[in-house]
């Protein structure tokens, strides 16, 4: 079957499947489907669980072999199985079948995986998965919707906050889930339950550490290399999310490329920008990056910080914050010899 997000409490009310496949690009939205399946599971007394991270050492038949001794044990045990794509190639997708059509009642597969496109999602073992389990999609939130996913996730932990206020931390956070989720746990520490203004979320703002993911943003876009690093080791003392610093460099990377496209097209700047959702004040900082950056160096940066991804989330090996230190010293040194014009005004 296939299940939007919204609809898996009420999917697991009613029980179980034997195998589920979690997709999307939104980090916490994928954690929080995984943790949803996993609480009610312990519940009916799944007690044990193993991940299983699928990289270049990965043995599939390993995975098969240890799902089918898994009965020998007396306990009932959750199987997670992280996939950094959805194409995990012929042996991977035979593997997956052959576990998924033996549908053992003590075992419970949980995988967790990027967006599906279309050939991923009309794939034999995603097909296979559909007809013995469930299968979520977890899509952004977009923009138009945001400030009332804030709203509804604020009153799940006891804060009432206002439209204006939503609509506030909607625009500090640019979109970012993780983000958002990490101010309304701070306003809840601040405030405890209660009603939240649009003059509590700027106070909040402005108390702020100094060490936050925009400035880290601006000093790679100024190229300042040294306010870039001190910025980020402040972000790391303070136990910023990695995931949360990736986002915020992978989306400038790419906001660049598009505008670095739009300029080929021959689309003009203005329009570029307001496409694109470049705010004001942040247009001048965006057009002096663009000045440093060829359009393919900007493709091969995208590509690493998807590397850097996959060790974030555990999909491959590494130290998170030392590839986050690569990826930006690589953003801040990978610059052309002379500096070319602004793509609008080239000839």
């Amino acid at each position: 079957m296939k299940l939007r997000a919204q609809e898996l409490t009420n999917h697991l009310a009613r029980g179980l499947a034997s195998v589920y496949l979690i997709a999307g690009d939104e980090p916490l939205l994928v954690f929080e489907a995984l943790r949803e399946i996993r609480a009610r599971a312990i519940q009916v007394g799944f007690e044990h669980r193993e991940q299983h991270i699928v990289d270049k050492s990965f043995r599939w038949a390993d995975l098969e072999a240890g799902m089918q001794n898994l009965s020998l044990f007396s306990s009932r045990r959750i199987v997670e199985l992280r996939l950094p794509t959805a194409r995990p190639g012929d042996q991977g997708s035979r593997t997956v079948r052959a576990i998924v059509e033996r549908s053992d009642p003590d075992n419970l597969l949980l995988i967790a995986t990027s967006k599906l496109d279309r050939a991923a999602s009309n794939s034999v073992w995603v097909k296979c998965i559909e007809q013995h389990g469930a299968v979520i999609q977890v899509w952004p939130i977009d923009r138009p919707n945001f400030p009332g996913w804030i709203r509804r996730r604020a009153a799940v932990i006891g804060l009432d906050m206002s439209l204006s206020a939503s609509e506030l931390l909607a625009g500090r956070v640019e979109g970012n889930l993780l983000a958002a989720d990490q101010e309304l746990q701070k306003l809840l520490m601040l405030l405890g339950k209660g009603s939240v203004s649009e003059d509590v979320v700027l106070e909040s703002v402005a108390s702020n550490t100094r060490f936050d993911v925009f400035r880290l943003r601006d000093a790679m876009l100024a190229g300042d290399a040294k306010r870039t690093m001190k910025v980020l080791y402040g972000l790391r003392t303070e136990g910023v999310q990695p995931a949360l610093v990736l986002w915020t460099i992978s989306r400038e990377l790419c906001l660049l490329a598009r505008l670095k496209v739009a300029a080929l097209s021959g689309e003009r700047e203005a329009a570029a920008m307001q496409r694109n959702q470049v705010w004001q004040n942040h247009q001048p900082l965006v057009r002096s990056a663009l000045k440093r950056f060829e359009t393919k160096q900007l493709i091969r940066l995208i590509t690493r910080a998807s590397e850097v991804d996959g060790v974030i989330k555990g999909m491959l090996k590494g130290d998170s914050w030392n590839e986050l230190i690569s990826l930006l010293m690589e953003t801040l040194t990978s610059q052309p010899q002379q500096m070319s014009k602004a793509p609008w005004r080239a000839a």
